[in-house]
């Protein structure tokens, strides 16, 4: 198995060639960011990664931006989806990640939405993966694991743990919690270092922050070993360090204490070498 480093757009208001030069020139494969608003910028966008040869993974957030509307219906949810995966048809992504829903919906509704989610994404034959992020549906580890037997077989996720680490407000490592059913059916991993009072450390290489850079690695780890268990042959990793008050700043300035991209690189870079070590020793215990 081999793993795809994704460079994610969040936070990057440039034109998307110079993002995919400069994810090519720090080793990573592809993009990964929102679906375009309108069919015009799509269609430039996908020339884009056509001439770069470059894959993509969209992102699509329902029901209004990252903090959904308190208003919106399942059905207004859906159609935004609908929408969005028409505009998704035009560049071709390896698969959509869905913010979707709304994290004040109970494990029934949640279930409901993802089920009908799934099979319009079916009905436009794009592999669409839902997210937990906070703000939205499997936005708390114990309501997620209530939701998925309710949940068609095949039905799969994007893990960004560090929104758990901040909803719960401590590292999910005692005993008692088991997230091994939910493990094996992630797809995709968006990495970022979260900590009990934020999803996101100053920086992911800080020693102070130690613990919870260890967490995060086992957890992504167990992940790989579930996909090779389902024979997969590749993985695929978005670090994830943002703006909009993930980013640390400094106090009466909003200076940021690092810059995005190096944060970014670090935990791809890292992540790739921890990746390599772990098959690699697993390729000299087959031996």
């Amino acid at each position: 198995m081999r793993l795809e480093v994704f460079k994610t757009l969040w936070g990057d208001s440039r034109p998307w060639q110079c993002a995919a030069e400069e994810a090519k020139a720090a080793g990573f494969t592809g993009l990964e960011g929102r679906i375009p608003s309108t069919h015009t910028d799509a269609r430039r966008n996908a020339q884009i990664l056509t001439d770069e040869n470059m894959p993509y993974i969209g992102i699509i957030m329902t029901g209004g931006g990252v903090i959904p509307k308190q208003s919106c219906s399942i059905e207004e949810h859906l159609e935004d989806l609908k929408q969005a995966l028409d505009r998704a048809a035009l560049m071709a992504p390896r698969f959509v990640n869905v913010l979707g829903g709304n994290d004040r919906w109970g494990a029934s509704k949640q279930a409901d939405f993802i089920n009908k989610a799934y099979a319009i994404a079916q009905e436009a034959g794009i592999l669409c993966v839902f997210e937990t992020h906070r703000s939205r549906i499997l936005a708390n580890p114990w309501v997620t694991l209530d939701v998925l037997p309710h949940l068609e077989s095949n039905i799969l996720f994007t893990l960004d743990i560090s929104h758990w680490v901040v909803c719960c407000e401590r590292l999910l490592n005692d005993p008692e919690d088991d997230f091994s059913a939910f493990f094996k059916r992630v797809h995709h991993i968006q990495a970022r270092i979260g900590y009990d009072q934020g999803p996101q450390v100053p920086h992911p290489a800080a020693p102070e922050y130690t613990a919870a850079r260890k967490f995060h690695q086992n957890v992504w780890e167990q992940i790989w070993r579930s996909q090779q268990e389902r024979g997969y042959s590749t993985s695929t990793l978005t670090p994830e360090c943002g703006p909009d008050g993930y980013v640390h700043t400094l106090p009466f300035t909003n200076a940021p204490i690092a810059d995005l991209w190096d944060l970014n690189k670090w935990i791809g870079q890292t992540e790739q070498a921890h990746f390599k070590q772990i098959f690699s020793s697993q390729a000299e215990l087959d031996r």
